[in-house]
């Protein structure tokens, strides 16, 4: 079936035009700085097995000389347009990127005798097809070493595309990363609550929606792949724990900033004197973050943000003569790149202090987002727009930062969960009056309402169709009128959703690699996450695991409803695993599968073999199709 959106209103398109002469729009700057240095356009699709996972001739609709169509914000427009041509691009001598193959960036720099990759992309096609241009127009060294920025996904997932494995694992290549934690944070984010995160991100960043300009125009701070890539993963062995910290890498010296609780839970600065040459990774971007993403992640400290940015400029801004990102494009010449660093400090730092100021009068969350505006100087930034964060939801973000989920309101504090309190508030109001408020509202052009009251009788009834497509019709009004592009997707996907029933998901993001990669400690925080509390709270299942590849012995007990695990042997365990991890990580993933590995050889089963089938019953499955918009 052919999915259809409906075109924008009148009412959006208005809302749409006078959007547009709030922005700066004669302001062409960063067209020019986007397209600065180009070697070569991307050579064509993505490849994987044979399937596309990313086509840039998806993206020629958007064109550089068209306006905004009336079913997209002119900002995110504007935006879409300078980030949609691809290509691997000159950023400074042995300086390069390449850019918009994929949702971040590849950099590599050119050393002596050999390539540093920073930033790996999200893919392993993207990252091949990215340093199959290197290859072929910048040098066929080879890599000396990899770094990741932080802990996100698309930072590190095209790694196996960049580098190979075993070079790793003898100590040829480095692969150098920020903290303490790192493989906790990288790995345990899109595993342990990878289901429902998986689904969010699905919303936000328009996986499940047409390209078009009535479905997802861009990612805002990049392209997305258009099927799923391959996500690996190999863990670093340089951790980068303190700021200052120097390593000289093929004749290039790196000096590291380590910035902890900011965009991600480890993440760093890296100075590149020699070139002149920073990058604050995605603590500085053409877009304002997330202090809170949508797709769900930990909160983010925006005093951080702010602290590190400026400890930044202190350091390195009077040297910097070039500012490269893992998204977006560049920023050249000291004077602008000290002002676009000291603007994203500050309106870091205003979110941060105003929502405070507010919350300290006494606001709620939602009601200081209603009214904190950035100064005119911050909001007519471009780099300050809201194409990944929002203003408004990086204010509530704040709140939960500081303050916790609880906005301080009473009614609040133990409401009534969503399907109850729908069903009393129609049995209050009435179906019939519900809908009829709800078509007046979205003939007024007052979509956000509409979305609200319709809301209850969607949950109360999820079979009323006129309130259903109703509150889609608003929805989608409310996507095209969106500046961000993750509040667009939202929208949009709810609209689709509300029509068509659940999508099933494009891809899974806790890929198999990821799987495999993870410590043991957080392969049984996975395990524990998955345990039916209440069909556990009599099981009493203790169970030694000797994994005999990585040298780890470990033992997992279940009582009272919870799996609990310390390393070492119990030595009265019911039954002991012993196998190498990745068929260790089967037989606990799936205990039903267990006595077969073990027939198989793959594994040893020494005790009571029961213990399995026990640990099978109260073991959880997550659907990653849950609905979202419906009850």
């Amino acid at each position: 079936m052919c999915y259809q959106p409906k075109p924008a209103t009148p009412h959006t398109a208005q809302i749409n035009r006078e959007a547009a002469a709030k922005y700066d729009l004669q302001n062409t700057q960063d067209f020019v700085d986007s397209r600065q240095g180009l070697i070569a356009e991307l050579p064509g699709n993505v490849i994987k097995d044979g399937a596309v996972v990313f086509d840039p001739s998806d993206f020629d609709w958007i064109r550089d000389e068209d306006a905004a169509p009336d079913s997209v914000n002119p900002s995110l427009w504007r935006q879409s347009q300078i980030i949609h041509q691809g290509g691997l691009y000159k950023v400074a001598d042995n300086l390069y990127q390449v850019r918009n193959n994929d949702i971040a960036n590849l950099t590599v720099v050119e050393g002596q005798d050999g390539l540093i990759v920073i930033d790996c992309m999200a893919g392993v096609e993207s990252a091949r097809q990215g340093m199959d241009l290197i290859r072929e127009h910048v040098s066929d060294k080879p890599v000396a070493a990899v770094i990741y920025t932080h802990t996100h996904i698309d930072h590190y997932g095209g790694v196996k595309g960049v580098v190979d494995p075993a070079d790793v694992a003898s100590g040829k290549v480095p692969i150098i990363a920020p903290g303490h934690q790192f493989d906790k944070y990288a790995l345990g984010e899109n595993v342990i609550a990878g289901n429902a995160m998986a689904r969010r991100s699905f919303y936000a960043f328009g996986g499940l929606l047409d390209l078009n300009a009535h479905g997802h125009i861009t990612c805002g701070i990049g392209i997305v792949s258009t099927a799923g890539p391959t996500i690996s993963y190999i863990s670093p062995t340089d951790l980068i724990t303190e700021t200052g910290v120097k390593r000289e890498i093929a004749g290039i010296e790196f000096e590291f900033l380590y910035a902890p609780d900011t965009e991600a839970p480890e993440e760093m600065h890296i100075w590149i004197p020699q070139l002149g040459a920073l990058t604050c990774a995605e603590n500085a971007n053409h877009s304002l973050h997330n202090i809170q993403t949508l797709r769900g992640a930990r909160t983010r400290d925006a005093r951080n943000f702010a602290r590190y940015l400026d400890e930044t400029l202190e350091r390195w801004g009077d040297a910097a003569q070039v500012h490269y990102g893992p998204h977006t494009w560049p920023v050249w010449g000291n004077e602008q790149v000290t002002g676009f660093l000291e603007s994203q400090r500050d309106a870091y730092k205003y979110i941060h202090d105003q929502s405070l100021r507010l919350a300290n009068k006494g606001l709620t969350p939602l009601e200081a987002a209603e009214v904190i505006e950035l100064p005119e100087e911050l909001r007519r930034n471009w780099a300050n727009r809201g194409y990944h964060g929002t203003l408004h939801h990086d204010v509530r973000a704040v709140y939960t930062k500081e303050l916790g989920m609880w906005d301080g309101d009473p009614v609040s504090l133990h409401p009534h969960p969503p399907v109850e309190s729908a069903q009393r508030f129609v049995e209050f109001a009435g179906a019939d009056a519900i809908l009829a408020e709800g078509k007046r509202a979205f003939e007024a052009g007052d979509y956000r309402w509409a979305t609200e009251i319709l809301h209850k009788l969607v949950f109360a009834d999820p079979d009323n169709t006129a309130a259903r497509e109703l509150q889609a019709d608003a929805y989608e009004q409310m996507g095209y009128q969106a500046e961000g592009p993750q509040w667009r997707g939202i929208f949009l996907s709810a609209a689709k959703e509300l029509r068509l029933g659940v999508q099933p998901p494009p891809y899974v993001t806790a890929s198999g690699d990821t799987i495999l990669a993870m410590p043991v400690d957080i392969l049984l925080d996975f395990l524990a996450v998955q345990i039916i509390g209440d069909r556990a709270a009599d099981a009493d299942i203790t169970i030694d695991l000797d994994f005999t590849d990585i040298g780890e012995q470990w033992t997992l007990w279940i009582r009272r409803g919870v799996l609990n695990a310390r390393r070492g042997r119990a030595g009265d365990a019911r039954l002991t695993i012993t196998g190498p991890k990745p068929a260790m990580i089967g037989a606990l993933l799936k205990p039903a599968a267990a006595e077969k590995l073990s027939s198989e050889k793959a594994i040893s089963l020494d005790g009571d073999a029961a213990a399995l089938r026990e640990l099978a019953a109260i073991l959880d499955d997550f659907e990653p199709t849950f609905p979202i918009v419906t009850p």
